[in-house]
């Protein structure tokens, strides 16, 4: 069956033929008989489709869709060891999982996301200064090449294939399932504190001084604003027998049901939206407990809440540069989209940790992290990027692929030097619009 299939940017919908995978027999781990494309077309692994751009996307060709393969095979309620397969959702995992005492090392900004494609994006949290991205966490995976191959692999065990999957992009071969680690908590709720600063001096000492003794760090900042004003949020898991709500809140029943004519989000709505929200936390400051959901996954209780943006879609722009010379970079870039007076309600900056990536293509490294959605405007937009690309690149830095749908060819090769070694790895029978757009092939 032949769809239109974009990705959760929305910024454009193309053919793809549609096959689903599902799992089958009784054996451990569970055997799979991997749908074909037609000869000469190729084929990409698909989750949730919640990567922004194109990486999730295979314009004209085929597309696996790997949710429905999602079994739990193992678990040891004595270590948290979990094994299950790829299209395992982590929103099921934390909810099952976290009133039994269990959630997962890390997690992204949304629970939507399947296991496999956190380990193909090698997605990160609010904890990368603790615990590293997703993949320090994965003990073993095991892939299925369009060949009829399968590779079982990890950071002991043909230690190359797991350096080439994890944050590979989905490109060298299906992952039909992982064994990683949950953590033990006292429960599902967190003890946070909320701080309004003023400056960006202010977030970065702020970020430093919170490091040693919380797990979670994070800021909203507000992109319009030239001084850098925003929000900290550091957070860490309660403490065993304290006192905490006995329900899980309530779901918001938010939803953007349709799709408005232009974006709700444009210089006058952030503006007004941007100072409500910095006064309203800076009268609230302080500590509070509260749910995972929420601080983990703030915009999941919208749903639907990238139709907001139009029909002409948005873009997401993340990237990260090193220390040195990142505060001045990170200011350049924030200068350049006050000027422009472009920018979104949910602007995050944040430190990332100095652990090594596990993966040739980990976007995570050390240095600061800044995100920020930005409606499509065309040509206004793209020319922002190239004005930001400049800064980034200049500075040493990088985009995140899974955010990214224009990021030029020149800027991801300088940005992830090692992209040639991961080459040898590649499935010959997966491609995707990112690869084709940014390795030629």
């Amino acid at each position: 069956m032949v769809i239109p299939v974009s990705s959760w940017g929305r910024l454009n919908a193309a053919p793809h033929a549609v096959l689903p995978i599902d799992a089958l027999g009784s054996q451990r781990p569970l055997s799979f008989t991997l749908p074909l494309p037609e000869p000469g077309q190729t084929v990409l692994p698909y989750g949730m489709g919640r990567s922004y751009g194109d990486v999730c996307l295979n314009p004209d060709g085929a597309l696996w869709l790997t949710a429905g393969a999602d079994h739990w095979l193992a678990f040891d309620a004595d270590s948290g060891l979990l094994t299950c397969q790829a299209g395992t959702l982590l929103a099921d995992i934390q909810r099952l999982m976290a009133p039994r005492g269990w959630m997962l090392p890390v997690t992204p900004g949304t629970q939507f996301v399947t296991v496999g494609g956190a380990i193909a994006n090698d997605v990160h949290g609010k904890n990368h200064h603790r615990a590293g991205s997703f993949g320090h966490h994965v003990q073993a995976l095991t892939l299925q090449r369009t060949d009829g191959r399968t590779i079982t692999c990890g950071p002991d065990q043909h230690a190359e294939w797991f350096a080439a999957t994890v944050g590979g992009l989905g490109l060298t071969g299906l992952i039909t399932q992982a064994t990683l680690p949950l953590r033990r908590v006292a429960s599902p709720w967190l003890d946070t504190e909320t701080i309004a600063f003023d400056a960006l001096e202010r977030f970065y000492a702020l970020a430093a001084e919170s490091e040693a003794d919380w797990e979670y760090t994070v800021s909203w900042i507000d992109c319009l604003d030239p001084r850098g004003r925003g929000v900290f949020i550091r957070a860490n898991h309660g403490a065993a027998g304290a006192s905490v709500p006995t329900q899980r809140p309530r779901s918001s029943g938010l939803n953007m049901p349709f799709t408005p004519p232009l974006s709700l989000v444009n210089k006058i709505s952030l503006r007004a939206f941007n100072t409500l929200y910095y006064h309203a936390h800076r009268l609230r400051q302080g500590r509070r407990i509260s749910h995972y959901l929420p601080f983990f996954y703030p915009l999941d209780g919208i749903a639907h809440w990238n139709r907001m943006y139009g029909p002409r879609g948005f873009y997401q722009y993340q990237c990260v540069v090193p220390f040195d010379g990142g505060e001045q970079a990170i200011a350049a870039l924030l200068e350049r989209i006050a000027q422009s007076g472009q920018g979104s309600f949910l602007a995050v900056l944040k430190t990332f940790g100095h652990q090594a990536s596990p993966g040739l293509l980990s976007f995570a490294q050390p240095g600061i992290t800044l995100a920020l959605d930005f409606p499509n405007q065309g040509d206004k937009t793209l020319r922002l990027f190239e004005q930001m690309d400049a800064i980034v690149g200049q500075a040493g830095g990088r985009l995140y692929p899974a955010k990214d749908a224009r990021m030029p060819a020149g800027l991801f090769q300088s940005g992830y030097p090692q992209w040639a070694q991961m080459q040898p790895y590649r499935d010959p029978g997966i491609s995707s619009a990112m690869s084709r757009r940014l390795m030629g092939q």
